[in-house]
């Protein structure tokens, strides 16, 4: 899965810091892996798995101990201990890496992907592949993309257009992409904390939002936004990763044996959040309390070509290359 050549520099490097984990033969390998949610949500049922599959297979050698609910460490702390090795695994949102690398910004860019089956493709060929190294330098390995899913606009009136945003304001996540985003429509965006967009809603602070259907339904979004286009704009995604001088440190077997194991949890992990996300939206479409638009072929079109000058604003950070990627795995590509 990853060069040979450069895992086996990184491995020497990584000696020292693995001899406190397997100083005696007959000790096993310690990953920690933390996370920020809930058990029952896809990603902690993926960890779950995940300890569940290694301890089946890798008895004696390796054992898991999971952490979730920040019981370990928060959004706020957590990459920190990654990178000192205090925890071994983790699987933050793409928009957390900003500060070690511009390029996953990619996953941010508005109407880039035509859809999640575009994104699988981008992710699986090489360009995706390589994103999963490009934070090495951090001493931060990806290891895998954990979808949560596409997002869908959500407002007080209906967002048909480009030109039906002007005015509002969006809660985001901290991103520049996303500023630049809802700026090109004549927006205006807040960065605010999950936990309280439901509120912000409510009151007016903010007048929409972006967020996958279970991000939606699970927070009860619907019920404060009476419209919801399904733009499918953008991706909201996780990134499985290690400290990389850990990860290449442990013996060769064992880590294409654990690599194996991440491959078919990240399998069933996609296709639950897929799941989720298509019963959410029927929940929503049932509940009667707000209303899902269907864009045309046109209107999506029309927002993509809004859209367009956000992509050449960040072309230098992200790199002409990795833009170019993404745009040839959709079904008709677009130059």
């Amino acid at each position: 899965m990853f060069n040979t050549v450069r895992a086996m520099a990184i491995c020497a490097m990584a000696f020292a810091s693995l001899s406190a984990t397997s100083a005696l033969a007959d000790e096993p390998i310690l990953i920690k892996f933390s996370h920020v949610v809930a058990d029952a949500t896809p990603k902690g049922q993926g960890a779950l798995l995940f300890k569940q599959l290694v301890e089946e297979r890798l008895a004696g050698k390796v054992k898991v101990e999971v952490y979730p609910n920040s019981s370990l460490f928060g959004d706020a702390n957590e990459l920190e201990a990654l990178r000192k090795n205090d925890v071994q695994l983790l699987a933050p949102s793409l928009a957390k890496f900003e500060q070690y690398t511009k390029q996953l910004q990619v996953f941010d860019l508005p109407f880039l992907f035509d859809d999640l089956d575009a994104v699988n493709r981008f992710q699986k060929r090489a360009k995706g592949r390589q994103l999963l190294r490009s934070m090495e330098d951090h001493n931060i390995v990806g290891l895998a993309y954990w979808h949560n899913g596409m997002k869908q606009l959500s407002a007080t009136r209906a967002l048909n257009m480009p030109g039906d945003a002007n005015g509002l304001s969006f809660r985001i996540q901290p991103s520049a992409v996303l500023e630049a985003q809802f700026a090109q429509v004549g927006a205006n965006s807040q960065k605010l904390p999950f936990s309280e967009v439901f509120k912000a809603l409510q009151s007016g602070q903010v007048q929409g939002a972006e967020n996958p259907w279970s991000n939606i339904y699970s927070q009860k979004l619907h019920e404060v936004q009476p419209f919801i286009s399904e733009t499918n704009h953008g991706v909201l995604d996780y990134m499985l990763v290690s400290n990389s001088r850990f990860w290449y440190g442990i013996p060769h077997q064992i880590r294409m044996e654990l690599e194996a194991i991440i491959d078919e949890v990240t399998y069933v992990v996609n296709k639950q959040a897929e799941a989720a996300n298509q019963a959410d939206r029927q929940r929503i479409v049932d509940s009667g309390r707000s209303q899902v638009i269907n864009l045309t072929a046109e209107q999506r079109q029309a927002w993509r070509d809004a859209m367009r000058p956000v992509w050449e604003q960040f072309q230098g950070q992200i790199g002409s290359d990795v833009i170019k990627a993404a745009q040839t795995v959709n079904r008709k590509h677009r130059e």
